[in-house]
């Protein structure tokens, strides 16, 4: 994302294929992801291992973004599987293609 923007990312860590599930927001996706990669990014995604970015969605707006967040936390788990599946079947590792 470029700088001076007003938009953000909501997004999805995992540790492996239906595990456990983190769901943030940010406004600079690679440098969120990689703070969690490194036990940095928050204290509940280093304890459980949780480096796998498995989803992620832009956002124009910031303000939108933490809405959908604090939607996306309120769903069930099997919800959320089934939206990262539609994007990422296998539950790929989508890291490396952010950068």
């Amino acid at each position: 994302m470029q700088q001076g923007t007003k938009g953000g990312w909501v997004y999805i860590m995992a540790d492996r294929y239906r595990g456990t599930l983190y769901v943030g927001v940010t406004a600079d996706l690679a440098r969120r992801v990689y703070q969690h990669r490194t036990g940095k990014g928050s204290d509940f995604c280093a304890r459980y291992g949780l480096n796998r970015l498995v989803w992620a969605e832009r956002g124009d707006e910031i303000e939108d973004c933490i809405a959908h967040e604090k939607r996306l936390k309120r769903w069930k788990r099997v919800y959320k599987f089934d939206l990262i599946e539609r994007a990422n079947p296998d539950w790929d590792d989508l890291y490396e293609i952010i950068l």
